[in-house]
C-alpha cells in the first residue's frame, strides 16, 4: 500500500485533469483521474481516496448531486472547482460538506496549498514523536536533478547539492507551477521577477541554456525544458 496520499480529480475535461493529475504527481501525490461520477465511484470501490477534486459542472451527473451522494456514505474531503457555478453552488457544497472550492482555471501552487491545508484538517494528529523531524522539503523533479525549493538548490539522486544563481532558482520555480504550459519569454520574465539590468528576450535563452546545462542528459537535445518554436518555452515533467 502507497504512503503517499491518494487524491482523485474528477474533470470531464480530459486536458483540464491531466494537467492538475500531473502537477500533484509530480509534488508527491499518487493520482486517479475520472471523468465524471460513474468513473469516480468505480475508483473509489478500488482504492479509497484521502481527498477528491471535483469539477461541478458536468454533463454526465451534477457536481453537487456527487457530494451529496458520497458525503451520504463517507467522510471523504472534496475539494470543488467551479467554473461557471453561482455562489449559491459554493454555498450549496459547503453545506453538503465540500471542504472547499477553487475557481477554474485553477492556479495549480494554490491548488496545492488548498489540499495540504484540506488534508492536515481530516488527517488525525499522528502521536508525538521523542524528537521532532524535520519538514519534508517541497522537491521538483527536472530530468537528472531535484528543485529543493526551501534550499533554493538543485540535488541529484545522491543528495549532492548544486548551486542555482537568483534568476535561475527563480525560471525553475515558475517551470514547477506550470507544468505543460507553454510560456512566453513575456511571461517568463514577469513570473520570474526577472526584469533587471539584463531583462530582455535574449536574457531568458541564456538563462535557460545554463540551467539545461545543470538537468539535461543531453543539453543540446534537451527533454525537460523544451523551446516552442515562436511560443517560448514548456517544462515537460517526467512521466515517473
Amino acid at each position: 500500500m502507497s504512503s503517499q496520499p491518494h487524491i482523485i480529480v474528477v474533470d470531464d475535461e480530459a486536458p483540464a485533469r491531466e494537467m492538475v493529475g500531473d502537477y500533484l504527481r509530480m509534488h508527491g501525490f499518487e493520482v486517479t483521474q475520472c471523468d465524471g461520477g460513474r468513473s469516480l465511484r468505480a475508483a473509489i470501490a478500488t482504492h479509497a481516496p484521502d481527498l477528491i477534486v471535483l469539477d461541478l459542472n458536468m454533463p454526465e451527473e451534477d457536481g453537487l448531486s456527487i457530494i451529496r451522494d458520497l458525503k451520504r456514505q463517507s467522510s471523504v474531503a472534496i475539494i470543488m472547482l467551479t467554473a461557471t457555478a453561482s455562489p449559491i453552488d459554493r454555498v450549496v457544497g459547503l453545506e453538503l460538506g465540500a471542504d472547499d472550492y477553487l475557481a477554474k482555471p485553477v492556479e495549480l501552487r494554490e491548488l496545492l496549498a488548498r489540499i495540504r491545508s484540506v488534508l492536515r484538517r481530516v488527517t488525525p494528529a499522528a502521536p508525538a514523536a521523542p524528537t521532532a523531524a524535520p519538514a519534508a522539503p517541497s522537491m521538483t523533479r527536472f530530468g537528472t536533478k531535484w528543485l529543493d525549493e526551501d534550499a533554493r538548490v538543485l540535488r541529484d539522486d545522491d543528495g549532492n547539492e548544486h548551486s542555482l544563481t537568483a534568476s535561475e532558482f527563480n525560471l525553475l520555480r515558475v517551470f514547477a507551477a506550470n507544468p505543460k504550459r507553454v510560456l512566453s519569454r513575456e511571461r517568463l520574465l514577469d513570473l520570474a521577477d526577472a526584469r533587471d539590468a539584463e531583462a530582455f528576450d535574449r536574457a531568458i535563452d541564456l538563462r535557460i541554456m545554463r540551467i539545461r546545462r545543470k538537468i539535461e542528459r543531453n543539453p543540446a537535445r534537451p527533454e525537460v525544458i523544451k523551446t516552442v518554436r515562436g511560443g517560448g518555452y514548456v517544462f515537460t515533467p517526467s512521466e515517473k
